[in-house]
């Protein structure tokens, strides 16, 4: 079959700038990737057809060549002995796997980002005489996965398992001290390469579920505790939930709703620095519920003799 107008296989203008052919090729190439149609012969061929259309227009010489005549969309030279290269059917001159090595690496290697990183060549690129590979050498592509996680079994660190697209099923880490939305990559676990090259990886990305009264702030931990009133006059041990469990903490005698006790060490450990942060409890006062009638009558009479402004004390009059 003769080989097609690479502006056509690319559905371009002859006037297109090289951003409007990269971009042709880009949204091609991921509708007719032989990763998304494994065994499909004719999708195969496609995406050869595709990919040396934008490896000859991709090339701001052999495009200048083509639209002058002087080489065919195969990037022959159409008539011996004429051009400026001064040769006949040199197809490694021409088109061939080891020309336009910029579109592969350097600073514009978008293939790479599309396909999962690494320098590859464009799938058919070179094949047949003077090519130097025989069949699509693409690295495997990356397939995203999510997981859901509770905030102490993101904390503390955890394990899930998730089904992969190969209908192998393994149990991912999930590290100590891991945040909302965070990205763990497992190495070749993605889609199978092309032509001998890795597969792909599997990105799994974790959600962290909010928690009913922790909260988190880098590596320390944020919890408010109600205490009654008798704990805070007077002082007491009490409980203190954390991600580890509860613990003993005592409040001191005159404590107030606003104070706050720091258990060290009782936070969030740091992945670089394997610390653990720490865990504040902010105190606060609740009184009984419904009133008690012994305390309301008990305030009743110490507030005659004995009155305190904690609105002037905190300059909010």
């Amino acid at each position: 079959m003769a080989t097609r107008d690479p502006y056509s296989v690319l559905g371009v203008s002859r006037s297109a700038t090289a951003d409007d052919i990269k971009k042709a090729y880009r949204k091609l190439a991921k509708l007719h990737h032989p990763d998304l149609k494994p065994g499909d012969a004719a999708n195969e061929e496609r995406f050869k057809e595709i990919s040396a259309a934008y490896t000859l227009l991709s090339d701001a010489e052999k495009r200048a060549r083509y639209d002058r005549g002087e080489i065919d969309p195969s990037g022959q030279e159409r008539h011996a002995g004429f051009g400026p290269r001064g040769r006949s059917g040199n197809r490694s001159q021409a088109y061939s796997s080891t020309a336009d090595d910029s579109f592969f690496g350097g600073g514009d290697d978008w293939f790479s980002d599309l396909f999962g990183g690494g320098r590859r060549r464009p799938a058919g690129a070179g094949t047949g005489a003077g090519g130097g590979s025989t069949g699509p050498r693409v690295r495997g592509s990356d397939i995203s996965y999510s997981v859901t996680v509770s905030f102490v079994e993101a904390a503390n660190g955890s394990k899930r398992r998730i089904n992969l697209s190969s209908g192998k099923s393994i149990d991912v880490a999930i590290p100590p001290g891991t945040e909302n939305e965070s990205k763990l990559r497992l190495k070749g676990q993605g889609l199978p390469g092309m032509g001998g090259m890795p597969n792909g990886d599997a990105i799994v990305e974790v959600h962290v579920e909010s928690h009913p009264f922790f909260t988190r702030q880098d590596g320390d931990i944020h919890v408010e505790l109600p205490i009654t009133l008798n704990e805070a006059v007077l002082g007491a041990t009490i409980h203190v939930p954390t991600i580890s469990g509860k613990v003993a903490v005592k409040v001191p005698p005159g404590a107030n709703t606003g104070s706050v006790l720091r258990l060290r060490g009782k936070g969030v450990v740091n992945q670089a620095t394997k610390q653990p942060g720490d865990q504040y409890v902010k105190l606060k006062v609740v009184l009984p519920d419904p009133p008690d009638a012994e305390l309301v009558k008990f305030v009743e009479q110490w507030s005659k003799t004995r009155s305190y402004d904690v609105r002037k004390k905190a300059g909010l009059e």
